[in-house]
């Protein structure tokens, strides 16, 4: 069997309406913090969006030139932030970028965004990315595909990020194109990872159950309700 590898506070203004009267009152309010948040797997070329802890565990390869992969999130997108956003699900995006002709094209460029925006610890150390607003903006991103293109640029990807519920330090690396991520290594390890799953059908879009240790048929169409109802 495989072995699992492994906001910041806004302002805000409450308004109450109590029969044509109101009150308002200011604060600041901070992001729950027990609330599923993102994290980088040990070999960091994963994102885990979910609790370490939650009950299913999976594996997304995915590539952001890939056609397929934006119908898995068109398809299944927000009932998988569902699930992560209530502990039940996590996981672990691992991009891939084999689509690109050029480096540091389209793909490769849409996943750095990915590890800018998930950067765990926000920009002061306080509280980390929300998973489901990882989730959400994943699904954004798969939505604005450019086959063969150069894709979203740094400005429009960071729109995405912020209308998901990013928090402003991620988003402003994600605009500034901050990513540590070597997009290289990343293809060829994630690449080495989907191979060890399946060595015929090797492609993306492809689900790993990390506890299961089994590739899930996403052509079921109930394929999610199923396993989260397992």
């Amino acid at each position: 069997m495989r072995v699992l590898r492994t906001v910041s506070a806004i302002a805000l203004s409450l308004v109450l309406v109590v029969t044509g009267c109101s009150r308002q009152i200011t604060g600041t309010a901070a992001v729950d913090p027990n609330q599923p948040l993102t994290s980088i797997t040990k070999d960091k070329f994963g994102i885990r969006a979910g609790l370490a802890e939650a009950p299913v565990q999976l594996e997304l390869y995915t590539e952001p030139q890939c056609s397929h992969c934006a119908d898995l999130q068109a398809d299944f997108g927000d009932q998988l932030a569902y699930y992560i956003g209530i502990g039940q699900l996590a996981v672990t995006y691992r991009p891939l970028t084999f689509l690109d002709q050029v480096p540091g094209g389209h793909s490769a460029h849409v996943a750095s965004a990915m590890f800018a925006a998930a950067t765990p610890g926000g920009a002061e150390g306080t509280g980390g990315t929300p998973a489901r607003a990882f989730q959400k903006f994943v699904e954004d991103l798969w939505a604005h595909q450019d086959l063969g293109g150069p894709g979203p640029s740094n400005d429009e990807m960071a729109d995405m990020a912020q209308k998901a519920g990013i928090p402003s330090a991620e988003v402003d690396a994600v605009k500034s194109g901050a990513s540590d991520v070597d997009t290289k290594d990343l293809d060829d390890t994630n690449f080495e990872f989907l191979f060890e799953i399946d060595q015929v059908s090797t492609g993306t879009p492809t689900v790993y159950d990390l506890k299961k240790d089994e590739k899930i048929d996403i052509y079921d169409n109930d394929w999610l309700a199923k396993l989260m109802a397992s």
